[in-house]
């Protein structure tokens, strides 16, 4: 059966697990309650501490390339390019909300418009201790939400309209706590800081390239292959940095998840509407749009491009395929699931973490 927009998972026993199956969740459950908020506080402060050791390699890693340039060279040329990427990045983080909004197809919508959506942001962002963010409606055609905004006071939560007829309002619940909880950790203010590094490797890399490439002859000669020496130290950094911030991407997104679990108590509704995304995102038919997504799609709650090889992960943990996940379904799963060598290899380029290790993750919470 496919996922699809029902009522809430826990109030129709023929939808949920077999009672042995409740009995053995609520076992675990109470089990687990004993563990308390000091096991939810360890596992974050570890997912916190692991963002900012990625903030700490990345810095140290363009610090090191730029004093080797500046050290080969004599020159301090390497802060020239410090500065145009700096640029480049404050003008995207400025210019980045309207070119979002454009590239979204947003529409921001009223109290009167949405009345239910308006109740659970603001139940939500009130929770999480944040300004109530702006509210708005996503009209391309793939199931999905995000957030985004230059600081929790003008920040933005969006979802798309497929994505509200198929999820329940336990799983929008998780979505958008997932979304305020990238908010309240300052998310997209850090990527965006972050992403500079790789921007300085890659402008070094291109001038110094070109530059070795049209060396001339004799001294000059020399002079373009020092020049490409040093294009290729910049493209191996570009390479690494990129690595970095993408698992520094990946982080964040356990992170969001880990802060929605926080949020509403209800881990096993985000592992449900991930399924349901993931497999709206496989189905539509809307793949030369997602193709021209691709570059937002760190945005999204669930990467649309990666969907069909997703899907066939999930639907191991929908036992009683009834389109959804509970809570036994996502600690069953959990204990039994295992990535491939090639999966966890396709992970490492990816900006979200596989489905697979993010419901592992989830079901730590229950």
């Amino acid at each position: 059966m496919e996922p699809c927009r029902g009522s809430d998972s826990g109030s129709n026993p023929d939808l949920g697990a077999s009672s042995h199956s409740l009995t053995l969740t609520r076992q675990r459950i109470k089990g687990k309650s004993r563990e308390g908020g000091g096991g939810e506080k360890m596992r974050n402060a570890w997912l916190l501490a692991r963002m900012w050791l990625c903030v700490l390699l990345l810095f140290a890693l363009i610090y090191g390339v730029l004093s080797l340039i500046a050290v080969l060279t004599g020159a301090g040329t390497p802060i020239v390019f410090a500065v145009l990427a700096a640029v480049v990045v404050a003008a995207q983080f400025f210019i980045g909300p309207k070119i979002v909004e454009a590239t979204m197809h947003i529409r921001y919508v009223s109290e009167s418009e949405y009345p239910e959506l308006h109740q659970i942001v603001s139940d939500l962002a009130m929770r999480a201790g944040i300004p109530k963010p702006k509210v708005g409606i996503s009209e391309i055609p793939v199931p999905n939400a995000f957030a985004f905004g230059t600081s929790k006071r003008n920040a933005r939560v969006c979802v798309t309209r497929k994505l509200l007829q198929m999820l329940d309002r336990d799983e929008l619940e998780g979505v958008l706590a997932h979304e305020i909880s990238h908010i309240k950790h300052r998310d997209v203010a850090v990527i965006t800081a972050l992403s500079v590094i790789p921007m300085i490797c890659y402008f070094i890399y291109i001038s110094f390239f070109w530059s070795g490439i049209f060396g001339g002859g004799g001294e000059r000669r020399e002079n373009g292959a020092f020049a490409l020496a040093v294009a290729a130290i910049a493209f191996i950094a570009y390479f690494i940095s990129n690595l970095i911030l993408l698992y520094a991407s990946r982080i964040r997104e356990f992170y969001a998840d880990a802060g929605s679990a926080e949020i509403t108590r209800k881990p096993q509704a985000l592992a449900s509407a991930l399924y349901k995304i993931i497999y709206g995102n496989a189905t539509a038919r809307a793949e030369q749009f997602k193709k021209e997504l691709g570059s937002m799609r760190a945005f999204f709650a669930a990467d649309p491009m990666s969907a069909r090889r997703d899907l066939s992960d999930l639907r191991q943990a929908d036992f009683d395929r009834n389109g959804r996940i509970d809570a036994y379904e996502l600690q069953e799963f959990a204990a039994r699931a295992k990535l491939s060598f090639s999966e966890r290899l396709l992970e490492i380029f990816s900006t979200h973490p596989h489905p697979v290790n993010r419901l592992k993750r989830l079901a730590e919470y229950i």
